[in-house]
């Protein structure tokens, strides 16, 4: 079983900045994937950034240019640097990983817990 542990959420001020991390823990022999989603309220959990076990990342186009996502492999964890913040980067975020729990499986794909961001004069 693989457990997601996220932080670095809050309060943030209009064109300030947050860092969300996002560590893993449990059985897991790789990661394929890292990635962040987001949800506001009154709308569906949305793709906000994604990194792959090669190092391509995806942004979506709400938020390229100023979110940038990383890794520390060897830490199974995953961090999301958010600058310009906008009043609508407002909501919960959430870390998801895919992977392997071993060399031959299975597969697993876990979400963290959540971190409310929040953007606010």
């Amino acid at each position: 079983q693989v457990q997601l542990v996220e932080s670095g959420g809050g309060l943030v001020q209009p064109g300030g900045s947050l860092r969300l991390s996002c560590a893993a823990s449990g059985s897991i022999f790789s990661i394929n994937t890292m990635g962040w989603y987001r949800q506001a309220p009154g709308k569906s959990r949305e793709l906000v950034a994604a990194i792959t076990l090669g190092g391509s990342t995806y942004y979506s186009n709400s938020v390229k240019g100023r979110f940038t996502i990383s890794r520390d492999y060897a830490k199974s964890t995953v961090y999301l640097q958010m600058n310009s913040l906008k009043s609508e980067d407002t909501a919960v975020y959430y870390c998801n990983f895919q992977g392997k729990s071993g060399r031959y499986g299975p597969d697993f794909g876990a979400w963290g817990q959540g971190t409310l961001v929040s953007v606010s004069s």
